[in-house]
């Protein structure tokens, strides 16, 4: 096999026939783990098919997350995948993906901004540590809140998107009155 350039940074990603998959970049066989885990990481990549060259990134991360999905992973909930099922052959299907993927990086940058706000507050304070775990459990919880259903919000932009940024202004407010309690007890 050989060692094959990433174009764009993007790796390649080759799947045969008996299901393997090999990075084309490590020149290795890897797993869906591993998959999950680029994606985790940030790392963007092709999975195309080692026969055809057909590109089948959108099946293979399907799979990743049915797999994420049956180990009780579970982030979507029966009403989502619901909904989410009967939008296909609507004529608001083609508006589907553009909406979620909106919400989700407004969804990640709220995170983010939260994150980096609590991070921040309790920097050098006695409270770090406590800070930092209770920001871990933040993140589990974060990870357990459904955002609101795609047909809800009109279609376009989200619609929470200015609720959202109050709330993360009312929390990092909280935080600010948080770190006076805490400066004035140390």
């Amino acid at each position: 096999m050989k060692k094959q350039p990433a174009a764009d940074g993007i790796v390649i990603i080759k799947k045969y026939a008996n299901r393997r998959l090999y990075n084309t970049e490590s020149s290795s066989y890897i797993t869906l783990d591993h998959l999950a885990t680029m994606t985790r990481e940030g790392r963007d990549f092709k999975v195309v098919d080692a026969k055809t060259d057909e590109d089948i990134t959108h099946n293979v991360l399907t799979q990743i997350i049915m797999e994420e999905e049956s180990r009780g992973e579970t982030m979507m909930p029966v009403n989502f995948l619901r909904q989410l099922i009967s939008m296909y052959g609507d004529s608001m299907q083609t508006m589907v993906p553009g909406y979620l993927e909106a919400s989700m990086d407004s969804f990640r940058r709220n995170h983010d901004q939260f994150k980096s706000a609590v991070e921040g507050a309790f920097a050098n304070s006695p409270f770090a540590d406590l800070a930092k775990r209770n920001l871990a459990m933040f993140d589990v919880a974060a990870q357990a809140m459904k955002p609101a259903a795609p047909a809800a919000a009109p279609a376009g932009a989200p619609a929470s998107a200015a609720s959202q940024d109050d709330e993360i202004a009312a929390l990092r407010s909280e935080l600010a009155k948080l770190q006076e309690k805490v400066e004035k007890l140390g």
